[in-house]
């Protein structure tokens, strides 16, 4: 069953946007849990009860995986890698393809605030299956890893210092793009968190990313976005108000510094819509994105 089904099945009606939005404020650290809970019984009726509006809104990630870790095409591993300007060692998920002959380009698949979870390993293998090297690091390694699930995941990225974190990823990709199966080019994609990390990537290691996709994901800091060089394909929701109030000045500045991108606002969906987890799922959304996603990679860095 998929997470628009099983949404459904779960509500027989529409759930409000307040809804959406207030667990965007809670996914993002704005509200606690009992704030989140308390507004949410605010909307509840006979019909649209607590138990059915929380496992429309909460990720599912059995509902989730569109390309198995036992798919024949692709190979998954978890690897380590030198960070020292980080927390020294930093871990992810490598998936290659298995029909790789020579080398391939390479794709650094960044998680949201929550670390290495299900649905981010997924996006690794859809990444392999269509021909890339994918590697997806997991901030939460120095705290022994993504704990299982996205309540305390995000209270120990919170906990993390920021730019030792920031400094993590920065290996990760010098790791990547030097990998003995990369071509040489790198691509980086992320969500929410990792939207804002491809942004930052782009500002701060120029020479050596080729190509972004941040999706839903704040800028990198205004003083070193003029450093930008790789080609952008941002990707936005039209109800995402918390991040697209930062894209006019983004915008600004990728104009004035004349970087190449492309934005696509995708209509009627909210933040996290790629993600196949949650009541926020938006599959036509979704599918169009991923596969404009691919076609930039391929142009950018084959």
């Amino acid at each position: 069953m998929s997470v628009k089904e099983n949404q459904e099945t779960t509500t027989h009606q529409p759930i409000p946007q307040e809804a959406f939005d207030w667990y965007d404020e809670y996914a993002h650290g704005l509200i606690d849990r009992r704030t989140f809970l308390a507004r949410l019984s605010t909307i509840t009726t006979a019909s649209l009860t607590m138990g059915m509006l929380l496992p429309a809104l909460l990720p599912n990630y059995s509902l989730a995986e569109q390309v198995s870790f036992n798919d024949s095409d692709i190979r998954a591993q978890y690897t380590t890698f030198p960070s020292p300007k980080g927390h020294d060692e930093g871990r992810g998920y490598l998936v290659t393809p298995t029909s790789l002959e020579g080398k391939a380009p390479a794709v650094l698949v960044v998680h949201e605030n929550r670390g290495l979870n299900p649905y981010i390993k997924d996006v690794a293998r859809r990444l392999a299956k269509a021909g890339f090297v994918a590697f997806a690091p997991d901030a939460l390694h120095p705290l022994g890893g993504y704990p299982g699930n996205d309540d305390e995941g995000r209270k120990m990225q919170s906990s993390i210092d920021k730019g030792k974190m920031e400094q993590d990823f920065i290996a990760a990709a010098t790791f990547l793009k030097s990998h003995e199966l990369s071509n040489g080019k790198l691509g980086a994609v992320g969500f929410c968190f990792g939207g804002y990390i491809v942004n930052m990537l782009a500002a701060t290691i120029s020479n050596s990313l080729n190509a972004g996709v941040p999706f839903y994901g704040t800028p990198a800091a205004k003083e070193i976005r003029k450093n930008i060089k790789a080609p952008l394909l941002i990707q936005l929701a039209e109800l995402d108000r918390r991040v697209n109030g930062t894209w006019p000045e983004y915008e600004a500045d990728l104009k004035a510094f004349k970087i190449e991108y492309t934005m696509h606002m995708y209509p009627k969906a909210n933040h996290g819509f790629h993600n196949d987890s949650t009541g926020r799922y938006d599959q036509e959304n979704a599918n169009l994105a991923w596969k404009r996603t691919l076609a930039f990679f391929t142009k950018h860095l084959a």
